[in-house]
């Protein structure tokens, strides 16, 4: 029979793991990117993400500040909404919102000929322009986000980390150099590796960081 063990423990005992895991691979973790690559290791139990992840300068301080002010996130699917701790949001102030699922987006993407992600962040923009973006299946989006961008808008971060073979690639490296360019934080995984749940890894990362709720005890679990 396998041990029985809180919620807590084991996600201290995994967090333990996976420190033990790169220092055997010979890896430091930047103290700033720690947390957000270890939750996206513990959301995976995908190692690769300790290379590939790319920060721009000060993305996570800035982040878990936009966070500490109750900022809004919004996210390219339902799946990645879903899995942001609600509970951290709701003790920071702040909300997550998909428009995804909305009617009036799939109407919209039919008409422009284009995908209901990549309208999806153009509402995004236009609704709460200094939100934070988290986009982790649609390369169009990312694609919208960094035009949107270039032509002027200032989201307060980008979480570009989708995952697939079309466009994905391309699509996060030309976020990250638009955020680059332009000054707007961005957390990106480099490759084809990704997905909702990275997403939502990322954001619950900074949000823990954020409600000083690192430690699962923090969080009200044993």
């Amino acid at each position: 029979m396998s041990e029985r063990r809180k919620p807590g423990e084991i996600e201290r005992a995994s967090m333990a793991i996976i420190a033990q895991e790169l220092a055997e691979r010979g890896i430091t973790l930047p103290a700033e990117t720690e947390a957000v690559v270890k939750r996206v290791i513990h959301a995976t139990a995908d190692f690769d993400y300790a290379k590939s992840m790319r920060f721009t300068q000060d993305a996570v301080e800035q982040g878990v500040a936009f966070l500490r002010r109750g900022g809004m996130i919004v996210t390219d699917t339902n799946m990645a909404c879903s899995g942001i701790s609600r509970p951290t949001l709701e003790k920071l102030g702040g909300a997550a919102v998909c428009f995804m699922a909305e009617p009036s987006v799939a109407q919209a993407a039919q008409a422009q000929n284009t995908t209901r992600a990549a309208v999806s962040m153009e509402r995004a923009l236009a609704e709460y322009p200094g939100a934070a973006l988290a986009v982790g299946n649609a390369p169009t989006a990312l694609l919208c986000i960094a035009e949107q961008i270039a032509a002027g808008a200032r989201p307060a971060l980008v979480i570009g980390v989708p995952v697939g073979f079309v466009n994905v690639v391309e699509s996060k490296k030309r976020l990250l150099e638009v955020c680059e360019r332009f000054d707007v934080p961005a957390i990106v995984s480099l490759g084809r590796k990704g997905g909702s749940t990275v997403a939502a890894a990322i954001c619950n990362a900074l949000l823990y960081t954020a409600a000083d709720a690192l430690d699962p005890k923090a969080r009200g679990w044993q």
